[in-house]
């Protein structure tokens, strides 16, 4: 698992690009030129990794477009030891980019493969989430709440009522919403009972998947 120069350097561009798109939270950038992408994604794609765009990683799902990966990160404003809650662990390249921002993140993935694959690809990056979970994302993780903010990183259909509940009053949750195409969403939680919208344009995710059974 290497990470060499020419990768340093085709990160440093990708970087130019985000910040061309808007992107000017530092620490998020300096994240993005930081992490490694192409190790996250199948070797057949390394040739790629580093241009803007989604990529297929297996189980039916994608690693986001970097530039989707930054703007949901922007908008979270991560702190140092916030914890944040991501539902969709995905190839873990969210999660890293969280991790690299300080913050504690609690993870949740529905597909089985990809959440082996995840969690065992993250000791070899030196990557330390706080916990990883095999389960629905729609229920979070109401045993480690309230958290600062939650992200989710796939298109749901509306807010799921548990992932309101379990965000901190002040905290952020940021969510695509819709069917085809997702509306970026934030809310903020102003009190136990108020939330703040606002919506950032349209964006494309894989579906978020709910436990049927």
């Amino acid at each position: 698992m290497e990470d060499k120069a020419r990768h340093q350097g085709l990160r440093n561009q990708l970087v130019s690009v985000l910040e061309q798109k808007g992107i000017t939270d530092k620490n998020v950038l300096d994240a993005i030129k930081k992490i490694p992408r192409h190790l996250f994604l199948d070797s057949s794609f390394e040739v790629h990794a580093y241009q803007d765009k989604a990529f297929p990683i297996g189980s039916g799902q994608t690693i986001s477009q970097p530039y989707t990966v930054a703007f949901q990160s922007q908008l979270l404003e991560v702190k140092k030891d916030h914890k944040i809650l991501e539902i969709g662990t995905g190839s873990g390249y969210q999660t890293a980019v969280l991790c690299s921002l300080g913050a504690k993140v609690f993870s949740i993935e529905r597909q089985k493969e990809l959440f082996k694959q995840t969690s065992s690809l993250f000791p070899k990056l030196n990557i330390r989430p706080k916990y990883l979970s095999f389960g629905d994302g729609y229920k979070g993780l109401p045993s480690y709440a309230p958290f600062d903010s939650i992200i989710v990183t796939a298109g749901a259909p509306f807010i799921p009522q548990p992932l309101m509940a379990q965000l901190k009053v002040g905290g952020r949750l940021v969510i695509p919403l819709g069917e085809d195409v997702q509306i970026m969403t934030l809310l903020i939680r102003v009190n136990e009972t108020q939330f703040e919208k606002h919506e950032f344009g349209e964006f494309r995710f894989v579906p978020l998947l709910e436990d049927k059974n």
